[in-house]
């Protein structure tokens, strides 16, 4: 038994979206808190929105600890939501596992960074892929159909032919074909949504395209929605529709990828593409020095999530911070000039009469 290739619906159709998703972990409690009553908790993700449309790869982009893969496991629904809702194909769903688990699993699959660490050393190709098929119902009803069903898999991610692959272990594999082996195992389900948590991090360079590649071609041919996780913002623009930027647990600016990689609004946004590798650009020559913005030279550490700044939460680091940003949440402010690309930024609220920087030495007191 082969897979079936899903009907080409509108690419527009919105498969799974989050509205005002929050996930706070509880913190240890210490000697000194036992008397008090306030728990202290990690604020991990804050109000996250976002939409997952049929067709079309939305990037997640954003440093280590923002919140990126806690977002995908809350769309996987292995955490639970401390709030917010969680709506596919338009109907909010919670999954506490058993049937309704498995039936949700069929349609939002997760692959993981670490392909040797998701697949099980002790176990062959075969049978990581043959569970699949079975605890979904695609294995077929015999031997010769579910042998297809697994080189059908092998062949969507080019491992072919599929003799050479099936009866190996995962260390037998190199890096990019654990990660295809990976990949395969989310297909057996045959979803509709494919939650990919950095799935090129853990790669060699020079294999990191073809992995991307596969998906895009993935995408194309099964309609699928894909969030794309990753800290290089660089890909993002390569692979993704769309990108959405977050920081410290929120979202700060969003849009199509090319005019966020292009004109980044936020600083934030700004600092992380000045960070990328850029061999036209020589670090520390008076070109360089010259054309580097103040967003750019941004430094600081991310703020911590158990006690996080009030206001904007980028505001120790911002070097355009004004008096309001260190009090005041901003929201999503559209970018003028560009549709659909929005900033939580006071820089862009159209009735700001503050000076960019003017806090400079309110943020520089917080910072330390």
């Amino acid at each position: 038994m082969t897979l079936s290739e899903p009907s080409a619906p509108p690419l527009t159709e919105v498969v799974l979206e989050a509205e005002s998703l929050t996930k706070h972990f509880p913190v240890r409690r210490r000697v000194r808190d036992l008397l008090s009553r306030e728990r202290r908790v990690v604020h991990a993700v804050d109000d996250v929105n976002l939409v997952l449309r049929r067709g079309r790869v939305t990037a997640l982009v954003g440093e280590s600890g923002s919140g990126k893969s806690t977002v995908a496991r809350l769309l996987a629904q292995l955490y639970r939501r401390t709030s917010g809702d969680i709506r596919l194909h338009g109907e909010s769903t919670t999954v506490r596992g058993g049937r309704r688990f498995r039936a949700y699993a069929r349609r939002v699959q997760l692959t993981f960074q670490d392909p040797f660490a998701s697949l099980n050393p002790v176990h062959t190709v075969r049978y990581h892929l043959t569970r699949s098929l079975r605890i979904h119902g695609h294995g077929g009803r015999t031997a010769a159909e579910l042998e297809r069903a697994l080189h059908d898999l092998l062949g969507r991610v080019s491992l072919t032919p599929a003799e050479r692959y099936i009866d190996k272990f995962p260390h037998e594999l190199s890096g990019g074909q654990r990660q295809r082996v990976a990949i395969a195992r989310a297909l057996g389900a045959d979803p509709e949504v494919l939650l990919a948590d950095e799935p090129v991090s853990m790669l060699d360079v020079s294999i990191r395209l073809g992995v991307l590649n596969l998906l895009r071609d993935l995408k194309e041919r099964l309609n699928l929605a894909i969030l794309y996780i990753t800290h290089d913002i660089a890909s993002a623009r390569y692979f993704a529709d769309d990108t959405l930027v977050m920081y410290a647990g929120r979202m700060v600016e969003g849009g199509d990828s090319e005019t966020v990689t292009q004109r980044p609004a936020h600083p934030y946004t700004r600092l992380l593409i000045a960070s990328a590798p850029d061999p036209d650009r020589i670090q520390g020559s008076p070109t360089d020095a010259a054309a580097a913005t103040p967003e750019d030279r941004g430094g600081g550490e991310p703020p911590s999530l158990i006690d996080p700044p009030p206001g904007c939460r980028f505001h120790p680091r911002c070097p355009n911070a004004m008096p309001r940003c260190l009090t005041a949440l901003p929201p999503r402010l559209a970018v003028q000039g560009e549709p659909g690309h929005w900033a939580s930024c006071w820089l862009y609220d159209p009735e700001n009469t503050e000076t960019p920087g003017s806090a400079a030495r309110e943020v520089g007191a917080v910072a330390s």
